[in-house]
């Protein structure tokens, strides 16, 4: 419920705080005073968007704050949605700079317009003569069916079971398609994935050729530069291991004089082998080195393929090669057994569509139920408040189609005289009659569901004397289960409220501003006295306004 609200510096508030009972309060005040502006500015924390820069003072920015206490309404999951902080007593916030820029918060965290209008949506209702679409909508003549037969569990349970049936519909009609497109690629898939498949590259094949391929090709200058290497180490003139021999056989002689000497001896032993083994290896690879042109002319040609399927398939290496074979692989076993696949999901698709089936009947069934009592409560309640010749009935038309909702339409049909043709509301029924249709309506759904808080702006607008006291003998009943704010011109409906607040005009400094105070019990006598005979109510009046809020 809404606890309190606070507003500052909007239209000709400067600054207003206002604390709200539980039950049913009631909002009066002269036309022009403002309390229309105490309302659109609690619809700038309901989401609405501000139209134009609303500031008492030019030089500040303006601020709504409503404080609202939520333990109640199970919202918790709303604020784990949107990663926001839950408190039981929540605070929404809107900010409008002097730009005209507009900020929103919950509970001191920034969020989008969207978000706090859907957590407002939530915590207020707020219906006035003029904003009677609602009660036209279908939508909302099938949730006051639903509400009364109780079956939102079930309700929920069919919702998210048709959501996940639409998806896999959606699923289904991309796979088909899907797979037509890869059946009509399949021979081309099959064609590429054949030549590369007779390609038969192998992992680091490329490079060992082309290496291979530099060899066969630079054969004639190897083989001379091994031939020289090998000339130098062994044949040569001045050959490198027949001076090295000669060098051992000087230290060794030494060794008669200097025993140690021989460590030199022994290392340069070791140095002569390692020369010999590698002149020897040299000598054996200049012997197996030649220009092999049937070789050459192979690998030019393995090369050349791998070459030209780089360029055709637009690829840098073997590697690349290899993954691209794999991946029309993968495609033509999906191919293979897309149908497998789309014959699982069309059973499945069958099998939920009979679930929903089964579900959607139950919940026809149980809206079949409670329509005679949603309507003998509606026409009970209008006899109430003075339509006693109305007439109603709710059409229910079950169709073979599943939607979001079953398959069921729901159509409310009305008449306020007897005898005339019944039709839909928005053709039949006046914006007094249809406020209090839709206060009958929400009488009844209040009953069954937890309803944060009501305003009514006004409803009561076209009817009086008793009428107008049943009016609010209905409010208070409402304010049984729920929260309702009224605004109201008129002392019957004033009179039943637990909290009654004025709103008036006051002028300081050459500045008129919009204030509310709440009533005292001797000032609530002296108000409603006033609204039933004027500014200047003899005792008569006073009597009678006691005799309005106290019997």
């Amino acid at each position: 419920m809404l606890s309190r609200l606070l507003i500052k510096n909007y239209a000709l508030i400067d600054n207003l705080d206002i604390s709200f009972g539980n039950d049913l309060n009631v909002i009066t005040g002269e036309t022009g005073a403002g309390k229309s502006i105490v309302l659109g500015a609690l619809g700038l924390i309901l989401g609405q968007r501000a139209e134009g820069k609303y500031f008492f003072n030019q030089q500040k920015k303006c601020i709504v704050e409503g404080f609202f206490s939520i333990a109640e309404y199970q919202l918790k999951n709303f604020f784990t949605d949107n990663d926001l902080d839950y408190e039981d007593e929540t605070v929404l916030r809107r900010e409008i700079a002097l730009d005209g820029k507009s900020r929103a918060f919950i509970n001191d965290t920034p969020v989008t317009l969207a978000i706090l209008k859907n957590l407002g949506q939530q915590l207020i209702d707020v219906h006035s003569q003029h904003a009677t679409l609602e009660i036209n909508n279908s939508d909302f003549q099938l949730l006051v069916v639903d509400v009364v037969a109780a079956h939102q569990d079930l309700l929920a349970e069919y919702k998210a079971l048709f959501q996940s049936f639409k998806k896999n519909q959606h699923e289904l009609k991309a796979l088909k398609e899907e797979n037509e497109q890869a059946k009509a690629d399949q021979d081309y898939f099959q064609f590429l994935f054949d030549e590369l498949d007779f390609a038969a590259i192998n992992k680091g094949e490329q490079e060992e050729l082309e290496n291979e391929l530099n060899s066969l090709t630079h054969a004639e200058e190897i083989k001379t530069n091994l031939l020289g290497a090998h000339y130098l180490i062994q044949n040569g003139e001045d050959a490198a291991l027949p001076k090295l021999r000669e060098a051992l056989s000087y230290i060794q002689s030494l060794e008669k004089y200097q025993p140690h000497i021989m460590a030199f001896a022994d290392r340069l032993k070791s140095t002569i082998i390692e020369i010999k083994d590698i002149n020897d290896e040299l000598e054996n690879l200049e012997q197996a080195t030649s220009f092999n042109e049937n070789r050459a002319e192979e690998i030019n040609e393995r090369l050349s393929l791998f070459y030209s399927l780089q360029k055709k398939h637009r690829l840098n290496n073997n590697e690349e090669l290899i993954a691209f074979k794999n991946e029309l692989s993968e495609k033509l076993n999906k191919i293979l057994f897309a149908d497998e696949g789309l014959e699982n999901l069309e059973k499945d698709i069958a099998k939920t569509e009979k679930d929903l089936q089964q579900k959607a009947a139950t919940i026809s069934s149980n809206r079949k139920k409670v329509i005679p009592q949603i309507e003998q409560h509606i026409l009970e309640t209008l006899a109430e408040v003075g339509m006693n010749n109305s007439q109603i009935k709710i059409e229910q038309k079950i169709t073979d189609v599943l939607d979001k909702d079953g398959l069921d339409q729901i159509r409310f049909l009305f008449n306020a005289n007897k005898g005339h043709q019944l039709n839909e509301l928005n053709k039949v029924a006046s914006g007094g009659e249809l406020s209090r249709l839709m206060l009958s309506i929400k009488s009844l759904i209040a009953k069954k569901t937890a309803l944060p808080t009501i305003i009514f702006d006004e409803i009561d607008t076209g009817v009086s004397g008793e009428i107008a006291n049943r009016v609010g003998l209905i409010m208070e009943e409402l304010a049984k289960n729920m929260q309702v704010i009224t605004i109201t011109h008129l002392p019957q409906m004033a009179s039943k409220g637990k909290a009654h607040y004025f709103v008036y005009k006051a002028t300081k400094d050459n500045f008129t501003y919009t204030q509310i105070k709440r009533l005292n019990d001797e000032e609530r006598v002296l108000e409603i006295a006033k609204m039933l005979s004027g500014e200047n109510p003899k005792e008569s009046a006073l009597q009678n306004a006691r005799e309005l809020l106290y019997n």
